[in-house]
């Protein structure tokens, strides 16, 4: 019977072939299947060790409440990261004094790359926890309520749980908040039948419903009621905080709770208390829990049959600005007229995106498409040319229909996310949303795709499984030549000289254009010698990478072209680990770079120019004012650190690490700054200011400017060695990172912008407020110093492994000092 539950949850969860009347009798029959996590966050240990109590209860109780459960609802307990729980129980109990025991400290990151980060990871999935609990959720078992156990809850309270603040994402069915809702009203109502106080909700903390990326929020987006709470408790005993502003019942936290010592047990209690709340409510409405699912899939199914507008935050406000117009102007105008503005032909929803197969990064894009795969998007490809909306489009590109189930995540991956403006009070700073404001994946990782706002059909087949990588080509080279030319306009491009490079092949660069036969190469063009070796390696590539190689006639020449030798990368690490430097190290890796992870006394011992070429120190990065913060920040001292993790212990600083990383880049290095850590071009006296700032130069205030992580177009000067094989524009992610104004001069001393604001509205996704400050601001710069050279990337250019589109800026940069200086 197991089988024919999971396949009632997932004909209903897809909404296909099936009318209300079938889908009632399937949601008749079936069970409610419930997600219940815990561990995600392993030093978050709470989750972990309800999950296990609860699976024991779940087996081991007869009570009449737990045997409905059982009757009605089939559980999925999910361990989401044992492999950190280990690491995070092992380290706790290093300490044979229990009361000194500690969760934090714990040396390095307790997911490879990731860390906490694994939970932005949903829509990517990129990191294999991820892809198997993705493959659960939208390909397999279908839950209709999913259940994310965090730690810890708000100062002043004992959990967090929903409902959630506003706002709520405008893709999302009404029956997602309101689900929500009632989901949370049962677990609220529990806790205070039980006599458990302290528990807060909506405006008790921000947690929203706007962001997609998050294990709990990536699944509205799927039609799934997703929950979170968040816990104190800690196996050591703690305090609930004293906050005279949660002493009053009021409706964020009607049943307030009085500082006290607290237990572990008791957070357990409150956790086992929430998880019987779900369960008994997914019990009780079993059956319109299933044909809930079914009905919000029906309805975008239907939305993508149809024309449709989806109302955004801007098109309302025009709308609002047209009536205070005509109201000041004493213009009558009818309600239906301003709804027509609302239906603006143009502005109706696609019925579908084509992803053209004749575009430079087509690899790219197949990655994007098996991100969608992965989240249960249905996907076809073209068997043949076709036309749709009187365009062409060749056999091999992919089509997104948004007539299917999970239509809002489709329309969130392929279209701007128009975050609205939340301000407290006029002239009050933003409220900072959860996580980002915009994120449309399409745009970070630069995939080209056309949306069609009529109805199309063509010679499409349902794409079974994964995208395969495009077949690259090798053309035959011609007698008496042995060089192959391939270019940058693929990021694969970099994993191909690297493989080359790592089996002794000789690679070159073009860097001005050169002759190749009848042609000529652009610069950045790289170039390889074909022997007995290196040939299978380049068929290879072709296969598994989708680089097609050029043979270069009997006019090749490598003359003028630099020759290339494997980079010796040195990247930025810290104690306890770094996402952004975790999430460089996935990046690099995928695209078979060779690094080396250095630390702070590691860069402080000096003579790094006999270690490496490229140093590249990643968002966060940043230089400490002086030595009295060096050490470990977290009440971690080094006798308490085993002896083997003492070396990565320490802070860089400006007064012994930043005259060894100015020496380095003298002395020929290059030096890769991302993000914040870019703010380094100031320390080391870069003709740079703040662009960010008053006609006084006074920086401007949190209600004058605000750009919460979104995605910005700029301006780029693909002639820069840093931008070869980029387009002319690029959005890139974007996080009230460093933005520059060149100071008069710099250009006299080679200080050159490579990407720019050319726009006072460069928003392409997400929320900018006063955004027109950053109007000619440079965004990437590269300066030289001495002998070497020092690249500010303003954007966070590798952010989450997910901003392909800008990839090849920082792979630009580690081949920067091998041809690329001018």
């Amino acid at each position: 019977r197991l089988a024919r539950y999971q396949d009632i949850a997932a004909r209903l969860a897809r909404a296909e072939g099936l009318t209300d009347v079938q889908a009632r009798a399937l949601a008749k029959e079936g069970k409610a299947v419930v997600w219940i996590d815990g561990g995600l966050h392993a030093t978050e240990v709470l989750g972990a060790q309800q999950l296990v109590q609860w699976v024991y209860e779940m087996v081991s109780r007869n009570d009449p409440e737990t045997q409905r459960f059982l009757r009605d609802v089939i559980l999925l307990a999910v361990p989401a990261n044992p492999d950190g729980m280990d690491l995070v129980s092992n380290w706790y109990m290093r300490n044979a004094v229990p009361e000194k025991r500690l969760t934090t400290g714990v040396p390095r990151l307790y997911q490879k790359y990731a860390g906490h980060d694994n939970n932005r990871d949903s829509y990517m999935a990129s990191q294999p926890e991820t892809q198997a609990m993705d493959s659960i959720l939208f390909r397999a078992w279908y839950p209709q309520i999913m259940y994310n156990h965090h730690q810890t809850g708000p100062a002043g309270t004992v959990m967090f749980a929903p409902p959630f603040r506003d706002p709520f994402n405008y893709n999302l069915d009404p029956l997602i908040p309101v689900g929500i809702d009632l989901v949370g009203a049962a677990m609220h109502n529990r806790f205070v039948a039980e006599g458990k106080p302290g528990t807060t909700m909506r405006g008790g903390a921000n947690y929203s419903t706007w962001w997609n990326g998050g294990l709990r929020t990536t699944v509205y987006y799927h039609n799934m009621i997703g929950l979170l709470t968040e816990t104190i408790g800690n196996p050591t005993p703690m305090e609930v905080a004293f906050v005279p502003d949660r002493l009053l019942p009021t409706g964020n936290t009607p049943f307030p709770i009085m500082p006290q010592k607290w237990h572990f047990a008791q957070s357990l209690a409150y956790e086992l208390s929430a998880n019987r709340a779900v369960m008994d409510v997914a019990s009780k409405y079993r059956e319109d829990f299933l044909y809930n699912i079914y009905r919000m899939g029906r309805n975008s199914i239907d939305r993508g049959n149809r024309d449709t507008w989806t109302l955004t935050p801007n098109r309302v406000a025009a709308v609002k600005q047209a009536v205070e117009k005509n109201r000041a102007a004493k213009v009558q105008a009818t309600p239906v007229q301003y709804l027509n503005v609302l239906r603006d032909p143009a502005a109706r929803d696609p019925r579908g995106y084509i992803i053209p197969a004749d575009q430079a990064d087509f690899p790219t894009a197949a990655r994007f498409v098996n991100a969608l795969v992965k989240n249960g998007i249905t996907i076809h490809r073209a068997t043949q040319a076709f036309n749709a909306s009187g365009k062409s489009y060749p056999a091999g590109s992919y089509v997104v229909m948004t007539a299917q189930a999970f239509r809002p995540h489709v329309l969130d991956m392929f279209e701007p996310q128009n975050h609205p403006d939340d301000i407290p009070y006029p002239g009050g700073p933003p409220t900072p949303p959860y996580d980002n404001a915009g994120w449309t994946l399409a745009y970070l990782m630069g995939v080209k795709f056309d949306r069609v706002l009529d109805a199309f059909t063509g010679p499409f087949e349902k794409l079974a499984g994964f995208a395969p990588v495009p077949r690259g080509s090798v053309a035959a080279p011609a007698a008496g030549s042995t060089l192959y030319a391939f270019g940058r306009g693929t990021n694969d491009a970099f994993a191909a000289v690297n493989r080359l490079l790592a089996a002794g092949a000789e690679v070159f660069t073009v860097g001005a254009q050169s002759p190749a036969g009848s042609a000529t190469l652009p610069p950045g063009t790289f170039v390889v010698r074909a022997n007995s070796t290196t040939a299978p390696i380049i068929q290879k590539l072709a296969a598994e990478r989708g680089i097609s190689f050029r043979a270069m006639g009997d006019a090749g020449s490598i003359e003028g072209m630099t020759k290339l030798r494997v980079p010796r990368v040195a990247l930025w690490d810290v104690y306890g680990g770094s996402m952004p430097s975790g999430w460089t190290r996935f990046v690099l890796e995928q695209f078979e770079f060779p690094y080396q992870v250095v630390y702070a006394n590691d860069l402080d011992g000096g003579n790094l120019n006999a270690k490496f070429d490229v140093l590249i120190l990643p968002d966060g990065a940043t230089l400490a004012a002086s030595d009295s913060t060096r050490g470990f920040e977290s009440r971690i001292q080094p006798a308490d650190v085993p002896e083997e993790w003492r070396p990565r212990m320490g802070r860089i600083s400006a007064a012994r690490t930043l005259p060894q990383i100015r020496a380095f880049v003298e002395k020929g290095g290059t030096l890769l700054a991302l993000g914040d850590a870019a703010n380094i071009g100031y320390t080391l006296g870069l003709p740079l200011a703040d662009a960010v700032t008053d006609s006084a130069g006074k920086g401007l205030s949190r209600a004058q400017y605000y750009v919460p992580g979104s995605v910005l177009a700029v301006a780029v000067d693909t002639t820069n060695a840093i931008a070869w094989g980029l387009p002319s524009r690029t959005d890139v992610y974007f996080d009230n990172s460093p933005a520059f104004r060149l100071k008069s001069g710099a250009g006299e001393k080679g200080v050159k912008p490579v990407a720019w604001f050319d726009s006072s509205a460069p928003l392409r996704s997400g929320w900018a407020w006063g955004q027109k400050a950053l109007d000619g601001a440079a965004e990437i710069v590269v300066a030289p110093v001495g002998a070497g050279s020092v690249v500010l990337y303003g954007p966070e250019v590798s952010f989450r492994g997910q901003t392909h589109g800008t990839f090849r800026f920082l792979f630009n940069g580690i081949y920067y000092g091998q041809g690329g200086r001018r």
